[in-house]
């Protein structure tokens, strides 16, 4: 005849806890549901407007004209963003930008936390000092900027003619071949603390005893660069770039300080705010979808790049 087997004493705990668990987690979502419900009225009800505009025909202070349905024409219609010759010029006017402030800032960034990583006297001050430029207002530093890279009184082109660099004044901003330049380098200086700092914080929770360990075996300080700093810090670096990419596709101020609204030096958040400013309402709708679609989509490559490196 075979004994009935105990009920072992884990099992009741593993039941009270479970509905401990339920509990808390029912509690969790009654204290979070506010907090959602605010997100979707402030972020997503705007969103869905945007939306919904960008398939009719909606004009600013349209008056007593009922507002048409046009589908998808603002998309692939004749005179949709598809053949708009100056939206594919802003696209491209703003990811070249992209990709030249973020390889700098990044590039940068990570010398500047490395440095300010290290042991040496004086380095809180440096990190300190290093945040200065970040701090300025990004309007403030762009037309500071803007008068340094002045052609007539900037001190940009006096310290190069100075320096025997150039041998006359150079109007930085008003050439198409050094307008993008300038306006890249400006906000380089301005945010490659931001990524220092990010990757910083990356560098200060790597364990330092995976530094002695290696030294102990004999590996120089490139292959600690290499074998240690470089695959511990990768999560931090995906941040950084996420953020800056982000940031970046989405520029408007500082193109907006030094260029207005320029044909050739348009980003696509300035050609949107054109468009509705002129009071076309529903096709600058369609342009921020267009543009959300687009930044959605490098959200989705960064996302897909980190699932991929945690597996």
């Amino acid at each position: 005849m075979s004994a009935t087997p105990a009920v072992t004493p884990a099992a009741p705990r593993r039941r009270r806890r479970s509905k401990l668990q339920r509990r808390q987690t029912t509690l969790a979502w009654i204290l979070v549901l506010p907090a959602l419900a605010v997100v979707a009225l402030i972020a997503f009800y705007p969103l869905g407007k945007t939306v919904y505009y960008s398939f009719t025909d909606q004009q600013f202070l349209a008056g007593l004209q009922p507002t048409k349905w046009l589908g998808l024409k603002n998309y692939f219609g004749a005179n949709g963003i598809i053949h708009d010759h100056d939206f594919r010029n802003s696209i491209v006017e703003t990811v070249k930008f992209t990709l030249i402030t973020v390889s700098f800032e990044f590039v940068l960034g990570l010398v500047i936390a490395l440095v300010v990583n290290s042991n040496f006297k004086g380095r809180g001050v440096m990190r300190a000092v290093m945040l200065v430029p970040w701090a300025i207002p990004t309007v403030v530093s762009a037309q500071m900027w803007k008068w340094m890279y002045d052609d007539v009184f900037g001190v940009i082109n006096d310290a190069l003619m100075r320096l025997h660099i150039i041998h006359h004044s150079v109007a930085w901003i008003s050439q198409p071949n050094t307008a993008l330049a300038s306006v890249s380098a400006v906000d380089i200086w301005k945010t490659t603390p931001f990524v220092a700092l990010l990757l910083l914080a990356g560098l200060q929770v790597i364990p330092s005893e995976l530094y002695e360990a290696a030294r102990v075996d004999g590996a120089s300080t490139l292959q600690q660069f290499w074998r240690i700093t470089l695959p511990l810090l990768r999560p931090a670096i995906l941040v950084a770039l996420v953020f800056r990419t982000l940031d970046a596709l989405r520029v408007f101020d500082i193109f907006y300080v030094f260029f207005g609204s320029r044909p050739d030096t348009q980003t696509m958040a300035i050609y949107d705010q054109n468009t509705i400013i002129n009071g076309d309402v529903g096709y600058g709708s369609a342009i921020s979808v267009a543009i959300f679609l687009i930044i959605g989509l490098f959200v989705v490559i960064y996302a897909t790049v980190m699932r991929v490196d945690e597996q």
